[in-house]
This record gives structure tokens, C-alpha cells and sequence, in this order.
């Protein structure tokens, strides 16, 4: 099946080498693109799309906003949304957890990545590249929790509290296999299970839960 593709940003260049890159690949195509937040919405109604590329930060409706317009409407429910961002966008960084977004990518990733990155969210997987979850740590601390979430602590076992530790470290189930010294498949039914029990709609989601509930396992 050809992964069909949103591309937003506001600038129009960056747009461009997004659909190069991508339409240069014979199982990926851009059916689509916006310069903004709503011009987002508007696009992915209208094509349908199995991927949305949305830049974190743009004027008038940015990129976290716009997932959370995307995430309300039922007709969407299995787009997948990858967070364009860079390294002075730590500030919508847990509003764009809290939003579901599905994979978080900085701007200057290499092609392969990108690539790398639109296969894993269609596989169901979610991406948070290890210099924007470092991020992610940081501001969450400076903000000491400023927006705690009203859902309660479940109990969770030895096992879960390791395994959602290792998802918040933004690592993908096949290496949480290898750091736990377990199957593929043991770690993916333990992260649907983790999914079930918090009421996440994405891994992402859990990401943030972990975050709130101080449970990443991180210093």
C-alpha cells in the first residue's frame, strides 16, 4: 500500500523538500499541503490522508492545536501525526504529548529518518527522537508539574513501571526487547496493555501520562 501524506508548514520551502524527499520514495506520496494549523484540518478532511506532517510551531493555528482538531473528529481516527519541531521548541513540546501526536521528529533529521519515521507511525509505533525526549524531560521539570493531570495513579507492576519507563525514554519496542532482555512481541502486548489500562489513545499519550504521574524511571 503507497502511505499517503498531509505535508504542513509555513514555510514554503521547507514544504518542498518535505515532498521531495517523500515523493522520491515509490511507497509514500503527498496528496496534499497547508501553511498553517487549520489549513491542516481542512487539507487532511478533504484527502483523507494515512500520515499528517505538521510543523510544531506556525502562525495563527500551530501544531498543536491542529492536533487536537484532528484528534476530536471520529472520522480521523486512524491518522497518525508526526511533530515537526527543533530544539527551541521545547515550550509546546508537552502540549503536543497531552495533544496525541504520534512521533516527534526534529527538523533537521536526515531523509532516512523521516522516511524511518513515516513507516513506524503506519506500523502503529510511535517515535520520539532521543534529543527532543531530553527535551521533553527539561521542561517538563521547569514546569514542575504546573498542569497535573486529574486522572488517578493506577498501581502498576514491576514489569509495567520498566517497560513505561524505557517507552518514555523514547525507545521503540524492538529495543525494549534488547535493554529487558525480552520478545518483540511480549514488549508490544505489554505497551497495548499499558494503553488499555491508562486510557491513552497513543503511545505518545502514555509518554506524557508517565511524565505527570512521575514515573519515567528518568534522572
Amino acid at each position: 500500500m503507497t502511505v499517503r501524506i498531509v505535508v504542513v508548514d509555513d514555510q514554503p520551502t521547507i514544504r518542498l523538500g518535505l515532498r521531495m524527499i517523500l515523493d522520491h520514495e515509490p511507497d509514500i506520496t503527498t496528496v496534499g499541503e497547508a501553511a498553517d494549523g487549520r489549513g491542516a484540518v481542512e487539507q487532511v478532511l478533504a484527502h483523507r490522508p494515512d500520515v499528517v506532517l505538521l510543523d510544531v510551531r506556525m502562525p495563527g493555528t500551530d501544531g498543536v492545536e491542529a492536533t487536537r482538531l484532528l484528534r476530536a473528529e471520529p472520522r480521523l481516527a486512524g491518522l497518525r501525526v508526526i511533530m515537526l519541531t527543533t530544539f527551541d521548541d521545547e515550550e509546546y513540546l508537552v502540549g503536543a504529548l497531552r495533544a496525541g501526536a504520534d512521533a516527534f521528529l526534529l527538523k533537521d533529521s536526515d531523509p532516512a529518518t523521516l522516511i524511518a519515521t513515516v513507516h513506524a507511525v503506519c506500523r502503529g509505533e510511535s517515535v520520539l527522537d532521543p534529543k527532543v525526549t531530553g527535551r521533553l524531560v527539561s521542561r517538563w521539570r521547569s514546569l514542575d508539574a504546573a498542569v497535573p493531570s486529574a486522572a488517578p495513579v493506577p498501581t502498576f507492576s514491576h514489569r509495567e513501571l520498566t517497560v513505561l519507563a524505557e517507552v518514555a525514554r523514547g525507545r521503540t519496542n524492538r529495543q525494549i526487547a534488547s535493554v529487558l532482555g525480552l520478545s518483540e512481541s511480549a514488549v508490544k502486548g505489554q505497551v497495548h496493555a499499558l494503553l488499555t489500562r491508562t486510557g491513552c489513545a497513543s503511545r505518545a499519550q502514555l509518554v506524557a501520562r508517565a511524565y505527570e504521574w512521575g514515573l519515567t524511571g528518568t534522572t
